[in-house]
């Protein structure tokens, strides 16, 4: 099976899935997915809570098997090949897993002897990657201290640590404030420039267009999307999105004459209603037209969050 995958993807595909399933119990996590991750491309996995994500992440990881389809990784059988396939990954879990009692640099020094390197590379490793998550200066402190912006530059720097061939990243930078997460957004960029394979999980939609080349949108256990963030707000939403906000009281009869605006579709919302449209100016003339003088406008450009909730819906999954 693996040799004919390799033929069919060709030599450039890393990760090649066909009708893959996870389940648990009776539940289906992943319901039978199909996609390719080619050789020094970001790949996102996007969906809401239980969309499937993490259970996806995992078999690829090979530490969680699949319950049926066809998944090869690296030209290899992840449930047979498991080891030889973790040793050429790189993994960024959800959760920081750093040893908080060890320095920054020792972090760096036990997890590349898990990988059985000679302590002269391991050295030379630890020195250049803590220079490259802009941590050199930290080297000798302890992880406690550390800012969650610079545990989770840490934990990249550790999961480079073997060299990997793909880096896998589940929700990087969740929990992180706007400056840490461009610094890890800076990080990551780098890296794809470097030519290092990227697979992340994320709900951060800004996220997506930042960093990926190609992503899917999953929702229930299945992929509703796939294409570059540009393919797929071209194919999904308009150029322009215009949002316009009325008077509470006005808000219902004004979205009931704005079922007759020139509007490729109408979004009537609790506090605002969106009209996505080619040309917000033109637009929100044709709303002043109908009589309606909204109390705020704004035209935006459309976003891969108009995509996500219009694929998977704005009602909250448990």
């Amino acid at each position: 099976m693996t040799g004919s995958v390799a033929e069919v993807s060709g030599p450039d595909v890393l990760i090649h899935a066909s009708g893959l399933t996870k389940s648990f119990g009776g539940a289906m996590a992943v319901a039978g997915i199909d996609f390719d991750l080619r050789r020094g491309e970001a790949f996102g996995f996007l969906g809401p809570n239980g969309a499937g994500k993490s259970s996806t992440m995992r078999m690829i990881g090979c530490v969680s098997p699949p319950s049926g389809g066809e998944l090869t990784i690296l030209g290899m059988d992840p449930v047979a090949d498991g080891p030889a396939i973790r040793a050429r990954l790189g993994v960024v879990p959800q959760e920081d897993t750093l040893d908080v009692e060890l320095t920054v640099q020792e972090n760096l020094i036990i997890y590349g002897r898990y990988f059985g390197l000679p302590r002269p590379v391991i050295a030379e490793r630890t020195a250049r990657l803590l220079e490259f998550v802009q941590l050199s200066d930290r080297a000798d402190d302890q992880v406690e201290p550390l800012s969650g912006g610079m545990k989770r530059r840490l934990t990249i720097a550790r999961s480079l640590i073997n060299e990997p061939e793909i880096l896998l990243l589940d929700e990087p930078t969740t929990g992180l404030d706007p400056q840490a997460r461009h610094a890890v957004w800076d990080r990551l960029y780098r890296l794809k420039q470097q030519g290092v394979t990227l697979v992340l999980t994320t709900h951060y939609m800004d996220e997506a267009e930042q960093l990926c080349d190609r992503l899917v949108v999953m929702d229930r256990g299945k992929i509703a999307a796939e294409g570059s963030p540009r393919e797929l707000i071209e194919r999904y939403s308009t150029p322009e999105v215009l949002e316009v906000r009325f008077n509470p009281a006005e808000h219902e009869q004004a979205s009931e004459k704005l079922a007759g605006a020139p509007a490729e579709r109408l979004e009537v919302l609790a506090d605002r209603i969106l009209l996505y449209i080619r040309n917000g100016d033109t637009a929100l003339a044709a709303v002043r037209e109908l009589g309606l003088e909204p109390l705020t406008s704004l035209v935006r450009r459309s976003t891969l969050e108009d995509v996500f909730l219009r694929l998977t819906g704005r009602q909250l999954e448990d």
